[in-house]
């Protein structure tokens, strides 16, 4: 009898022990668990955030356009006379945006760049309404450079970029009764807008017209 309790109270013991190994890889198991369920959660909020500023990035970029078409109309407005042979510093335009100075050096970011505009007074700011800050949450400054090394009249001394719209025909066109064409060449303008978003977004679009 006493070989037979003892061995009940040793397969006891044992069984107990059992238990208690079984209790501690529950709990190494409950505490994987719940460091892969954080982990999972964190990549879900990083790939939210990331998704956002991408979000905050296009619309931004897409706010460009009302850059772009604001400083195209204020140039069609103005493209009278000799307005546009000199710098509007008020208007952000510069007849000389050929020269090197109107654009960054070599090794220069944008927004550096864009600090020294700044505190020049070249920029135009767009006034809430017409960066249509209600509804896009956007701000918008641009600058305009004409195409040209010196300011002055396009057709003599600005040396201006233009496109190859005036042209002359050849002999063989004369000879043959052709017209010869003489179209005035078109001038290049580049704008560059600044547009800053929500959370510190910031985005640089440029465009290239012809008047």
């Amino acid at each position: 009898m006493l070989n037979e309790s003892t061995s009940r109270m040793v397969r006891a013991a044992a069984r107990r022990a059992q238990r208690g190994v079984v209790l501690i890889v529950a709990l190494i198991v409950l505490v994987a668990l719940s460091l892969a369920a954080i982990v999972m959660m964190r990549s879900v909020d990083i790939s939210t955030i990331i998704a956002g500023n991408l979000a905050f990035k296009q619309a931004a970029t897409r706010s460009g356009d009302i850059a772009v078409e604001t400083a195209l109309n204020w140039l069609e407005t103005n493209n009278t006379g000799t307005f546009l042979h000199s710098d509007r510093v008020g208007s952000g335009y510069s007849a000389n945006g050929n020269q090197p100075a109107r654009s960054p050096a070599a090794g220069v970011s944008w927004e550096t760049y864009w600090g020294t505009l700044v505190a020049a007074g070249r920029v135009r700011n767009l006034s809430d309404a017409e960066s249509d800050f209600a509804n896009t949450g956007n701000r918008i400054a641009l600058i305009i450079d004409r195409m040209c090394a010196n300011p002055g009249n396009p057709n003599s001394g600005a040396n201006c970029t233009a496109s190859t719209v005036s042209s002359v025909a050849g002999a063989s066109g004369e000879e043959a009764g052709e017209l010869a064409i003489k179209a005035p060449s078109a001038v290049y303008y580049r704008i560059t807008a600044r547009v800053i978003g929500p959370r510190n977004t910031v985005s640089y679009v440029q465009a290239m017209v012809t008047l």
